[in-house]
Parts: structure tokens; sequence; C-alpha cells
């Protein structure tokens, strides 16, 4: 299959569930967190597609290496609020292992890409 787009890319759609079901958990968090943890946690969860979505419209694979970049950057943000909100006990242990074992791996899987990106431009 042809990549046209990037909502063909599977990183992108990993990426773009994870968000939405971040989304969704945070909705259990404790009111005290609506100003803090919450808005902080959506939005580093958004920016990992966000960013795919954004370098895979730019021009250059260079640009695009560059977004992958920012979104590796952004989903390990998004893991550190995991385990914070694991410590303060807003997430249960499986929530916690689930979420952070994902993350982990999406990281594994932009890495992937970024190094078979950088093949193909040198």
């Amino acid at each position: 299959m042809r990549i046209q787009s990037f909502e063909d890319l599977r990183i992108w759609k990993e990426t773009h569930a994870l968000a939405k079901e971040i989304h969704q958990l945070v909705k259990k968090y404790p009111p005290e967190e609506k100003y803090e943890i919450v808005p902080q946690l959506r939005r580093a969860s958004v920016s990992v597609p966000a960013n795919i979505a954004e370098g895979f419209e730019r021009e250059h694979t260079k640009e695009f290496i560059n977004f992958l970049n920012f979104a590796k950057g952004s989903l390990g943000e998004t893991r550190y609020y995991i385990i914070l909100s694991y410590e303060l006990g807003y997430l249960t242990e499986e929530e916690f292992r689930v979420l952070n074992a994902r993350c982990k791996n999406l990281s594994k899987m932009i890495g992937g890409l970024i190094n078979k990106l950088k093949q193909k431009v040198k």
C-alpha cells in the first residue's frame, strides 16, 4: 500500500488512538487537576500525532525527521505525565502498565521511522 497521507501511517494511527484514549481517561481525574496535569497530558498526547501529521505534509524529508523528533519528545512528556498520574493515584496499576508500555513501543516505532528516513536522505 502506498502512503498518500499522514492518515495512512501506522504510527500516526496509533499515536492518534493514544491521544483519544488519554482524553477519555483524564475525565476521571479529580477536579483539582483540571488546570494542572489534565491539560498538560492532553496537550502532550495530542502533540505527538499532530507533529507526525505536520512533518508528513512538509516538502522535505529532513523536515519530516525534525517533526518526528518533536513527536518523540512529546511522547516522552506524555509518558512522564502518565508516570506522575500513576504515582498520584489517578491511574490503576494496569492502566499505567499498559499506557507506559504503549508509549515505550511508540517511541521505538518513531525512532525506527526516523532511522529509515535518515537512510533515505544520505
